[in-house]
């Protein structure tokens, strides 16, 4: 049975799969990334990780994977195969298709961000399955998105494009770490709506979650904290509408989790705010943290049936 290898990599933990022609997950496993054993130590997993499933390809399936598709966060060189920087890993200019590429003896290798590689999942596959143009915005540690044209994702000319965590909502706010003050995933990430609610109720362990559940109990504190970040988020969002126009608008990652206690309040904010725009139906993502797994395993086959990714389909 024809299958290719994906592997979506994070800063905590891997996943990986065998992914058949039609896309279905034939197998899958996850691994802890290491990164406290330093960039090359994690370089080396993910490598013995790919031939550890390459070898379970072989021998279940009577072949070797024809492909493979790899996710990683950062920046990516995505036409060289090279993931430039993350800052997470600890990694600077690692050949990731050619290292690849030599381990899986020769096989052909993409190499996406692990962002966009998801929300390509979610553009074919998920919850934009259907849309001719979708935005894919995942609200986790930060907040970054995946701007979807047809069956592509768009990186831009530098490959910055969708960088919407970094649109600025409150001038003159609080500081994020890209140099600026005000940025939307201080507002509106998981991150900061945890730090905001653990503030503001005194726990230092609480987090988003549990916002999250005294929000849905009616408590006051709650509901003004998650309000707060739900306007910011609605503000970032009505940029990005206006800019961009989309049909679809794709809310991942672990506040997304909140379900209604998220989606309903928002629809309602971004609703209020638009005047000429058209409102884009505003969806819970499909995919949970398979998207990149399922994303990577796209590109692998895009591989095969000769659609080379190109710079603005996979690059960070």
């Amino acid at each position: 049975m024809r299958h290719v290898i994906a592997l979506d990599v994070g800063g905590t933990g891997m996943k990986a799969a065998l992914v058949g022609a039609d896309g279905t997950l034939l197998h899958e496993a996850r691994r802890a990334t290491g990164r406290e054993r330093g960039p090359e130590a994690v370089v080396e997993t993910i490598l013995g990780f790919a031939e550890e499933l390459r070898a379970l390809g072989q021998e279940r399936y009577g072949e070797p994977a024809a492909a493979a598709g790899v996710a990683v966060p950062g920046i990516v060189d995505a036409e060289n195969g090279i993931a430039v920087y993350a800052a997470n890993l600890g990694w600077r200019d690692v050949p990731m298709r050619e290292l690849l590429s030599r381990r899986l003896d020769g096989v052909p290798v993409a190499l996406g961000h692990d962002v966009r590689t998801g929300g390509l999942a979610e553009g074919r596959i998920g919850a934009g399955n259907g849309a001719d143009r979708f935005l894919f915005v995942p609200l986790g540690t930060g907040i970054a998105g995946a701007i979807g044209i047809g069956d592509r994702i768009e990186a831009g000319a530098h490959g910055y494009a969708g960088e919407i965590g970094h649109i600025v909502v409150r001038p003159g706010g609080t500081e994020c770490g890209c140099g600026q003050r005000g940025c939307l995933e201080r507002y509106a990430s998981a991150s900061a709506v945890s730090l905001a609610w653990a503030e503001a109720g005194g726990d230092p362990e609480a987090d988003a979650a549990d916002c999250a559940k005294a929000v849905e109990s009616g408590d006051p504190t709650a509901v003004r904290v998650w309000q707060d970040a739900v306007d910011a988020l609605a503000d970032g969002l009505v940029t990005a509408l206006t800019l961009l126009d989309p049909r679809t608008l794709i809310i991942g990652g672990g506040l997304a989790e909140a379900g209604e206690t998220l989606f309903t309040p928002l629809r309602a904010a971004v609703e209020e705010r638009v005047t000429f725009q058209k409102l884009p139906a505003i969806v819970p993502a499909a995919l949970g943290d398979t998207a990149g797994c399922l994303g990577a395993g796209l590109l692998a086959w895009d591989l095969l049936a000769d659609k080379h990714p190109t710079h603005s389909e996979v690059s960070a």
